[in-house]
């Protein structure tokens, strides 16, 4: 369906933006994209106000990533201050940043809902590569298997032994075999 401009602009005007916080006719709109999902924020001027939204130094990025101050539902932000550094969720708010490392932890419930939202999961499991990832589980398996071998000969158990003499020289071509490549 092929909409001019014109048409469209007459569409907004028959059919106005909502303030998602309390209905009236929304002037300031917000849109914000993460991990390739735009998010759309409508409000009045008077909610735009008093979330300081309009006001460039009382507004930052951290509020509407962690969405608490738009959302009336939401609880409010964690209380209390960092216990090394004394920075506050508001501080945090403000500044879009913490003020030191102990401050992810006493505000993790507030850093959380954000970690979820932005990264799949919220622990980092970092990036290795699968090739280094099969070699040294090659190499944990050899070292687990030669202690094996030294146990079971201390204690004479020599078919075991012998089947773990076989398991490493099976793991040591799996390396030679690796290194040719």
């Amino acid at each position: 369906m092929a909409c001019s401009l014109q048409s469209l602009y007459t569409l907004s005007m028959a059919n106005p933006l909502k303030c998602d916080l309390c209905s009236k006719p929304a002037t300031v709109h917000l849109t914000q994209i993460v991990n390739n999902k735009v998010h759309k924020v409508d409000l009045c001027e008077a909610c735009a106000q008093a979330k300081g939204v309009t006001d460039p130094s009382g507004f930052s990025l951290a509020d509407l990533l962690l969405k608490a101050s738009l959302n009336p539902e939401a609880p409010s932000a964690v209380g209390g201050r960092c216990e090394r550094c004394g920075f506050s969720p508001a501080d945090f708010k403000k500044l879009g940043r913490f003020g030191c490392p102990v401050c992810y932890e006493a505000f993790f419930s507030l850093v959380e809902p954000m970690l979820e939202n932005m990264h799949n999961g919220v622990a980092h499991t970092g990036k290795v590569p699968t090739r280094a990832l099969e070699r040294k589980s090659r190499h944990d398996r050899l070292t687990k298997l030669e202690l094996d071998l030294t146990e079971a000969i201390k204690t004479e158990r020599y078919e075991d032994a012998a089947r773990a003499r076989d398991e490493i020289t099976q793991v040591k071509q799996s390396f030679n075999a690796d290194a040719a490549h």
